[in-house]
Formats: structure tokens, C-alpha cells, sequence
């Protein structure tokens, strides 16, 4: 883990993600496919938990509620997160002095109030301070489903581990400003990604207790990246990819694979020739990473074998995506793959037409469906 430093809020991790969409049948079969179940549902609104492992998804289609006006401008998509919180009254009286603007959830009657406050591209940011085993949110708010497992398995995933915003060129130090202000986070990584047409600009931002990551993307050149795709699908800012955690990728990619779950664009073969002269003595089966397109990044310098496998879904919410890692002592966001990345969903918005290529010589621009 990263050194931990001054966290003045109590944050403890992510306690969940809030999805949208303007009606219900969307999201569940995308949730069924990542291995999730459905295990509770609120007591008075058109809420429900999904859950594996401790990663925890909340499905809203409360009416005239932030998320219903949230799909409204959004659609399907990912319209909240939830921190957890040492004590959620003190973190959002202290967030609020920081320049933080509240958000009025309504709560009906013995439901507890839950503090918020206004997030990325408008989305609702929540604290949270009840998650102790048998005395959280859901106990009190919501009936677990009979004969439902509490904490399903599913596909093997066991951790939210982190989530990405794509904001608007220009804006990222903004967002990293707010992260920093409110919460106390810290820049760990940057990374300037250049394409052979496009490029990116991010900044990963860890809070104060390690658990909670947040990169930043934003567009580094003028116009047809993939950042500002997702900005005008999107109709604006907001959670770009969703990663979650697991002990073992081959295993759990099987069980996705066999759930139905579509991969982003695998790298060439290239890649995994290369791993044993980027990454001596990893000691991972590089066979078994090629036949299923998981990448692997880290360090061996002096015998020291820190690793990162990650594999992402093809876009399945409007332009969201999901990651899928696991980590062997690495704390990284897979940099010596963030190219291949990069690359791959060049590739794609190539093969789809949505950029173009331009003619130096002569000026022209040129569409090309492969590259």
C-alpha cells in the first residue's frame, strides 16, 4: 500500500457506486454478466443493492431524485460513489467549510439521512460511516432477498479498487484540485499518452488511506480522441471505467467469458513477446495471458517481482467500461500498458470511423477503418 498520510475527512475506502438509466432493464443483465446478484431492496424507493464480494452497486430509479435527472441529461450510466467514513457528520460539516456544495437526499420516515455533496460532472458524492458488519446502510434501509447470499462470489472479484473521470480539456486540475481540497489527496502518477493520431493526458490521485483511487483523464490534443468520444456520448463529465479486484484473473476471466462478457480489442502478439525483455523472470504463464488478452505491467528490478494483470470489458454503458485486475504487491495502474490501452480503443474508434486519420503532405483528412 501507499504510505498513508494526514486524512483530516476518516476516509476508509469506497463503499459503493450509484448507476441510472431512464428505465430498468439495463443495467441488471450488464451487472449479471460482471457476476453480480441482486440482494436487497430498499425499504420505500425504487432502489436496489447489488453486490460480490464487498464491491457494492446501487441501482436508483427513484423519481424527481438526483439520479432521475441524472439519466436524464446522462442515460445509463454511473450517476454516484459512496466514501466511507470514520464519522460521516463530521466529514460533511468539514467537506462543506472546504468549499464543498451539499446535495438534499430525501429520506422517508426512520431512514437514515445521508450526507452528500455534489461530485464530478454533477454526480452524487456520499459519506458514509455505517458499514460495520450487520449495522450498515442496508441493514437499516433496505430487505435483504430471502435465501440470498449476503456476499454472492460471483465472477471472483472482491474490491472496488478504483474509478476514472474523463473531464473536459483543460479541467483536470481542477478535479485534482478538488480531490486535494475536500479529502486530502495526493497525485501518484501522470502520464502523457500519445497515440499515432490521438492522445491523453492523466493524473492518478490516491486518498489519504490508500484505498480509494481516482485517475484523471483528459484530452491532450485538439479534437477526435477518445476522451473527448466519451465526453460527447456522455453529454458531459463523469466516470470514465470502474476496476475491480480479484486473487485470480485466469479464473475469473473464465468466469466472465463464460457470463458473456465482451473484452476490449486484445493487443498484437507483439506484446507478449516483448513481456519477458520488459518484465524479466515475472513468472506468469504468458500463454494463458495471450489466449485471453490480459495485460501485465510492473517491476522486477533486482529480483524484486511486483506485478499488475489487468483486462478491460468492451464499452457497455453508454461509453463506460470495466476494468479487471489483480494485484501482486504492485499498487500501480498498469503505466507499461497505459500505450497498449490507449492504442487499442484507437484502434477501435479507427475501425468504427469516428476519427480520422490526416494526409501530412497534402493536408486532406482521410478515414481509415483499420490501422
Amino acid at each position: 500500500m501507499p504510505d498513508l498520510f494526514e486524512n483530516p475527512i476518516g476516509l476508509d475506502g469506497f463503499e459503493f457506486v450509484e448507476f441510472t438509466a431512464p428505465k430498468k432493464g439495463i443495467l441488471e443483465p450488464i451487472f449479471q454478466t460482471m457476476g453480480f446478484s441482486k440482494v436487497a431492496i430498499h425499504r420505500s424507493k425504487n432502489v436496489c443493492l447489488w453486490r460480490q464480494g464487498d464491491i457494492n452497486f446501487i441501482t436508483n430509479y427513484e423519481k424527481f431524485s438526483p439520479a432521475y435527472y441524472y439519466a436524464e441529461e446522462h442515460g445509463a450510466s454511473a450517476c454516484g460513489m459512496a466514501f466511507r467514513v470514520k464519522d460521516a457528520q463530521f466529514a460533511y460539516n468539514e467537506v462543506l467549510n472546504r468549499g464543498a456544495q451539499a446535495i438534499d437526499i430525501q429520506t422517508g420516515p426512520m431512514e437514515l439521512r445521508l450526507p452528500a455533496i455534489k461530485g464530478i460532472g454533477g454526480a452524487t458524492l456520499y459519506l458514509i460511516d455505517r458499514y460495520k458488519e450487520g449495522e450498515t446502510i442496508y441493514d437499516i434501509d433496505f430487505h435483504w432477498l430471502d435465501g440470498v447470499e449476503k456476499h454472492p462470489e460471483g465472477c471472483g472479484f472482491h474490491t472496488l479498487d478504483h474509478l476514472t473521470h474523463n473531464v473536459y480539456r483543460g479541467r483536470m486540475d481542477y478535479w485534482a484540485g478538488f480531490y486535494k481540497k475536500l479529502f486530502n489527496f495526493r497525485e501518484i502518477r501522470y502520464f502523457d499518452i500519445k497515440g499515432e493520431y490521438t492522445g491523453l493526458l492523466s493524473k492518478a490521485m490516491t486518498a489519504p488511506d490508500g484505498k480509494i483511487r481516482i485517475p484523471l483523464n483528459e484530452e491532450a490534443r485538439g479534437g477526435g480522441g477518445q476522451i473527448e468520444e466519451f465526453l460527447m456520448q456522455y453529454n458531459g463529465e463523469g466516470i470514465q471505467h470502474i476496476a475491480f479486484a480479484c486473487d485470480n484473473i485466469l479464473e475469473c476471466w473464465d468466469r466472465l467469458k463464460t457470463a458473456g462478457m465482451k473484452f476490449m480489442t486484445a493487443p498484437p502478439d507483439t506484446y507478449y513477446k516483448m513481456l519477458e525483455e520488459r518484465l524479466p523472470g515475472h513468472g506468469e504463464p504468458t500463454d494463458e495471458l495471450q489466449s485471453r488478452g490480459i495485460l501485465l505491467d510492473g517491476s522486477t528490478d533486482k529480483g524484486e517481482v511486483r506485478l499488475l494483470l489487468q483486462i478491460f470489458s468492451e464499452t457497455m454503458l453508454g461509453p463506460v467500461f470495466f476494468e479487471f485486475i489483480q494485484r501482486k504487491e504492485d499498487q500501480g495502474f498498469g503505466e507499461g500498458n497505459f500505450k497498449a490501452l490507449f492504442e487499442s480503443i484507437e484502434r477501435d474508434q479507427l475501425a468504427r470511423g469516428s476519427i480520422e486519420t490526416t494526409d501530412i503532405d497534402s493536408g486532406a483528412k482521410n478515414p481509415k477503418e483499420t490501422v
